[in-house]
């Protein structure tokens, strides 16, 4: 039997705000526990909630990058349930009046395009962050009353792969318009999936189960795959897929399970008395959304006409904003835009990687970059020997100038001095230049080896190369 997969996604994720949702405290997750803890957000008597504009202006954009309707009368509500991360016994969110609804974000999997459907997105606020331990649990509530915005997608959605590629593109999105740090592994950007299988050609949906706090892109897609194995091995055998909440277990690459659900849980949502409704200006709104900064897919596609790069390497460029930023200061130096771009994909990256580093702490300035390569076009040093420049260049601070004049790094390219040279090796070599003659083009190989050992390396290939033909040519007349 074939099944259909069936994947809705909620992402929480918490606002790049310096305060929190509805109080003073500050907005941070590097504090010591329980240092930036207010009695608003603790739910004290006699507090009352305060709406942070900052908060309602990234929801407000993040709406409008993701092509959703705006309501523009803001409406908050108190959703009602016991738990240890949730000091007041209700959070204060948006129920049946969210901020944004009926968006979508187009991704692209295997060559094609799909626009992946937004139900809603609502603002609330975050919970207390929980630590455990092996025989008890501690709560953090410096997370606690954080500005949140959580995006629910329609169950749209029909494999790991499309999945895990609108996870990618959203954070890319809201990391660009600076909604978000977007960081999965501290938690500020929240993933949970909703999954579920049924025939083809069935109307109804089937059993649902969720998968909580997947941290990784790479989860989300390894989760979503084993899940929908598991639930197909049990409806083949003839067993029921049980409504569960379960988690992803990197070390087995499994799906286990935490809790049981017997029934949708009602939370008894009701009007935040505290909080009247607020009628956002719509002069004022229009400027928050009108000048957003361009987004990744804009960049992708400006790329390849302004600097005539191909579409993979405008994917890769834009797929990362800090390296996104190092290029286009890179480009306002210099304007062999392939060149560059290839040293930054190959190159930069390759070495970052290797040594654990990002474009936020690389020592080489974009300038220096640009200089090197701009030296290598005009022959004033090899690729090869601009290898060495780089390393010295990822690891110091010194410029590309005073490594070549420390490495004494000079390139040959004198047609005299390079003739002469030329000419040693045809006649030390005269069996090599027979060799040429009879077909045999490892012979050429050689030749432009030798001249290489007798320069130190520092010939001009180029030069060398044109050179050697036109001096072969000679002798062969």
């Amino acid at each position: 039997m074939n099944f259909e997969t069936i994947i809705g996604i909620e992402i929480h994720l918490q606002l790049k705000t310096k305060t929190k949702m509805f109080s003073p405290a500050l907005n941070t997750s590097k504090a010591a526990p329980n240092t930036h803890v207010h009695p608003i957000d603790m739910g004290f008597p006699g507090t009352l909630p305060r709406v942070n504009k900052k908060a309602v202006e990234l929801a407000l954009i993040a709406c409008k990058a993701l092509h959703c309707s705006i309501d523009d009368c803001l409406h908050f509500d108190r959703k009602n349930y016991f738990y240890a991360d949730l000091p007041k016994g209700y959070q204060i969110t948006q129920d049946k009046r969210p901020i944004g609804r009926n968006g979508y974000v187009t991704i692209e999997v295997d060559s094609k395009e799909k626009n992946i459907e937004i139900e809603r997105i609502h603002m609330e606020e975050d919970t207390a962050k929980q630590l455990h331990y092996t025989t008890f649990t501690l709560l953090d509530y410096n997370r606690c009353g954080i500005p949140l915005i959580e995006i629910v997608t329609k169950p749209n959605i029909r494999s790991g792969k499309e999945a895990a590629a609108y996870v990618e593109q959203l954070r890319n999105i809201l990391l660009y318009l600076d909604v978000s740090d977007c960081k999965m592994e501290e938690g500020s950007l929240r993933c949970d999936v909703n999954v579920s299988i049924r025939p083809y050609g069935q109307v109804e949906f089937g059993t649902k189960v969720e998968i909580k706090n997947l941290n990784s892109i790479s989860n989300v897609e390894k989760a979503i795959d084993y899940e929908v194995k598991r639930q197909k091995a049990l409806l083949l055998r003839g067993e029921a897929v049980e409504m569960e909440t379960r988690r992803f277990d990197e070390a087995s690459k499994t799906t286990v399970l935490m809790r049981k659900k017997t029934s949708a849980v009602d939370y008894k949502y009701f009007t935040e008395d505290n909080i009247m409704p607020i009628q956002l200006d719509k002069n004022w709104v229009n400027q928050v959304i009108s000048n957003l900064p361009e987004l990744p897919h804009e960049k992708e596609t400006r790329y390849q006409k302004e600097y005539g790069l191909s579409s993979y390497d405008a994917k890769v460029l834009t797929s990362n904003k800090p390296m996104m930023q190092y290029f286009e200061k890179l480009v306002t130096y210099y304007n062999n835009y392939k060149i560059m771009t290839n040293w930054l994909i190959v190159e930069v990256l390759g070495y970052l990687n290797k040594n654990n580093q990002t474009f936020e702490n690389m020592k080489m300035e974009p300038k220096e970059l640009a200089i090197m390569v701009k030296y290598i076009d005009e022959g004033k040093i090899s690729s090869k020997q601009a290898k060495d420049v780089f390393e010295h260049l990822m690891s110091s601070s010194k410029t590309v100038d005073e490594i070549i004049k420390e490495l004494n790094i000079v390139q040959i390219s004198d047609d005299t001095t390079l003739l002469a040279i030329i000419n040693e090796v045809l006649t030390e070599f005269s069996s090599s230049i027979d060799d040429y003659f009879a077909g045999k083009d490892r012979a050429f190989g050689f030749m432009i080896g030798q001249i290489m050992k007798k320069t130190k390396g520092q010939a001009n290939p180029a030069k060398v190369n044109q050179l050697l033909k036109q001096e072969l040519e000679k002798l062969k007349k």
